[in-house]
């Protein structure tokens, strides 16, 4: 917003001019009550556990849709590979909030980090593991002496490949696992892996690509828990819960408009997301994470809204299994106080 000076001379007026004419009341005055658009926002960063695609839309559009700009935010992404690695950014102070899986956030509470689950960002278990149908591999404990292909050893596909394997009376020793990326269905197609740990979006991608016939191993359902979850340590907890309120609430509202304009959001997504290219597969992607956004909670409570008995109990099976050591009072980290609500 322009401020017209009308106490100066018409003749343009040099900066030591405009100074003096200002004047210390002036000055005083442009401080306390700055310009909207000079105003500065808060920067924040989200740790991710993927690089920029389509999966996060959300938080790769506030330049088109201005979500967190009205909040006052300035938002960065730091990419990752895997929710381990999400979880590692934030606990270095490279990023304020992890978006990460439960087994990561296990993982680090079992080593005695601090750390709180804020907002759970898709409450259905999207994780599962895929082969050919050729392959004969059709529940866990056909897996044994294969190869498993995951998206790295720092990922949510891992940590639901063990909780299958252990439920299977099988140890990670009990397979080869291989290190794919992302694009983890072109080494099955090609034969380089037996089986593949993704999720239901790498599954439509893959079969887009030409899969075929596949047997897919749902790990939903022997373990229905939440996919992703926004988790900060308890420090910035404790210290920045303005700022967190705000981010959940622009996420909040950013979701909200995926659900309602899934072919908007396909559309922003072939810009601003590295995998986006194909604006029809971006849709299918975009449409499966509205799926996964939502459950009878959220219903209920609103996006975002966190399962405390459905993380308790996964973090129990996964000390039973043997994944993690200590006993967790998920009560102690689970925080609401910050959710938006509907």
């Amino acid at each position: 917003m322009k401020k017209t000076l009308t106490a100066l001379p018409s003749l343009r007026p040099t900066r030591r001019a405009f100074l003096a004419a200002l004047g210390a009341s002036g000055l005083a005055a442009l401080t306390a009550h700055p310009p909207a658009l000079a105003q500065a926002r808060d920067r924040l960063v989200v740790a991710g556990w993927s690089k920029p695609i389509s999966e996060v839309t959300p938080l790769l559009v506030d330049q088109d849709k201005g979500f967190y700009r009205a909040q006052g935010l300035a938002l960065e992404y730091l990419p990752g590979a895997g929710g381990g690695d999400a979880i590692r950014n934030i606990l270095s102070g490279q990023g304020d909030v992890a978006f990460t899986d439960p087994g990561s956030l296990f993982a680090a509470l079992d080593k005695g980090e601090k750390l709180r689950a804020v907002y759970d960002i898709y409450p259905q278990n999207v994780f599962n593991v895929v082969a050919l149908k050729s392959s004969g591999i059709s529940k866990p404990a056909d897996l044994k002496g294969k190869r498993i292909g995951v998206y790295s050893l720092a990922s949510g596909t891992r940590q639901n490949l063990l909780v299958l394997l252990h439920q299977a009376g099988l140890a990670e020793s009990d397979v080869t696992i291989v290190v794919t990326g992302l694009l983890n269905f072109a080494p099955l197609m090609q034969g380089q892996v037996d089986a593949t740990a993704a999720t239901d979006t790498g599954l439509a991608v893959g079969r887009l690509r030409g899969l075929g016939e596949v047997n897919v191993i749902e790990v939903g359902k022997s373990l229905p828990v939440s996919s992703d979850l926004f988790v900060v340590r308890e420090e910035v907890y404790q210290q920045k819960k303005p700022l967190l309120r705000r981010f959940l609430r622009a996420y909040r509202d950013a979701s909200a408009w995926m659900i309602a304009q899934p072919e908007e959001a396909a559309r922003l997504a072939a810009v601003r997301a590295i995998d986006g290219s194909d604006p029809a597969l971006n849709l299918t992607i975009i449409k499966l994470r509205n799926a996964s956004s939502q459950s009878a909670l959220t219903t209920r409570q609103g996006l975002g809204a966190l399962d405390l008995a459905s993380l308790q109990q996964a973090a129990d099976v996964y000390r039973k299994l043997g994944m993690i050591e200590k006993p967790l009072r998920m009560a102690e980290v689970v925080a609401t106080d910050l959710l938006p609500g509907r």
